[in-house]
């Protein structure tokens, strides 16, 4: 069988993703052709007016004319092209904006899917290269994104999935909006927080037994860049890089302590995440406290590798 080529997006409340890959259904190989990001903020607001903001979308709609000029450049029709969109759109009370405007655009309509679709997703992409490989399952693989994580559990398949309302975004515009350096106040009620949405998480998935935690999306890649002491991103270095807990929590409270001009300066940072790294690398710290895991496997593939084995024939 020839690989197939296909297009994946993931639109989530703080980024919109672009993967254009060769497929190997036979050998699982996935070969890269185009992969980039666009921070978009789609969430922009969302939580507190449930709407999204005009200029959210008109941010995602950029993004995707540039998109859509690269999947013509590389012979993909439309019929091999999925459009996932994640947590802000499913809050959105004018979610129907959304839609048309990508339809317009792009000539494929948005899926948005449930946060359980997007944790299996999520764990399709991340472990169909850790089956039978050195890595022991079972596996608990969380996406921490803008608006939401999802949490997985499985060996070849899903044993348990759950999405809760955690992520970077949502605790930034809650817990340390207007003030550049949060208080220990603030930070303990963002604890509060995402311990109750951890209690959530746990009715459905045991977070405490998996033998391989396995972290995602650019929260987590951030910070493994941060501990890794690189000079730039580099996704090869990053990829299945183990951070241990001491050095997830040495870093969380040093980006939580920093301004905005020092966490710009940290030479892996994207511009479009300073702002809000902080909240996440609190939430990483806060699931790896919980599950009791003495390190963390960082994922370069995720929801969006999942997305487009979804394609695949």
């Amino acid at each position: 069988m020839t690989a197939t080529r296909v297009a994946a997006i993931d639109c989530g409340t703080n980024s919109i993703r672009l993967l254009i890959a060769d497929l190997d259904p036979a050998t699982g190989a996935i070969t890269d052709l185009d992969r980039r990001m666009v921070i978009n903020r789609l969430g922009q607001g969302v939580d507190s007016t449930g709407r999204l903001h005009p200029d959210a979308l008109e941010r995602t709609f950029a993004a995707c004319r540039e998109y859509a000029e690269i999947i013509t450049a590389h012979g993909v029709g439309p019929e091999r092209i999925r459009f996932v969109a994640t947590s802000a759109s499913r809050d959105a009370e004018n979610a129907a904006e959304f839609t048309e405007g990508v339809h317009a655009v792009l000539g494929v309509t948005p899926q948005v899917v449930s946060g359980e679709e997007e944790a299996h997703l999520s764990f399709t992409g991340a472990t169909k290269e850790l089956t039978g490989g050195s890595f022991k399952p079972p596996f608990l693989v969380f996406d921490l994104g803008g608006g939401s994580t999802e949490f997985v559990l499985g060996g070849e398949d899903v044993q348990a999935a759950r999405s809760v309302d955690i992520g970077c975004v949502r605790l930034t515009e809650r817990h340390f909006a207007g003030t550049e350096l949060p208080s220990e106040e603030q930070i303990a009620r963002a604890r509060a927080d995402i311990g109750a949405a951890l209690d959530t998480a746990a009715e459905a998935v045991p977070l405490t037994e998996a033998a391989t935690l396995v972290g995602l999306a650019g929260t987590v890649t951030t910070v493994a860049g941060i501990v890794l002491g690189l000079p730039a991103y580099d996704s090869e270095k990053i990829h299945h890089a183990r951070l241990s807990v001491e050095q997830v929590r040495e870093t969380a409270l040093k980006l939580l302590h920093s301004t905005h001009a020092e966490r710009m300066a940290i030479p892996v940072m994207h511009p479009g995440r300073a702002d809000v790294i902080g909240a996440g690398a609190l939430v990483l710290l806060e699931i790896m406290e919980r599950t009791g895991a003495s390190e963390v496997v960082v994922s370069e593939h995720d929801i969006l590798d999942g997305i487009a084995w979804s394609i695949a024939p």
